[in-house]
């Protein structure tokens, strides 16, 4: 859960999906920005295309 507070702090997408999410469960939404940011490392696990923070996959 400390790679999606991270996350939040330092990418912009990411960011802006944890403020559209605001509102709700703060455990949650960590939940949710920790999928995805699970969906963004198997992509580039599956791709071998390095993982550029701001960028939309």
């Amino acid at each position: 859960m400390e790679a999606s507070w991270q996350a939040i702090r330092t990418d912009p997408v990411i960011q802006a999906y944890y403020r559209k999410h605001m509102g709700k469960d703060v455990k949650k939404i960590i939940v949710k920005v920790a999928h995805k940011l699970l969906s963004r490392t198997l992509a580039v696990i599956k791709t071998e295309i390095p993982y550029e923070v701001g960028v939309i996959a």
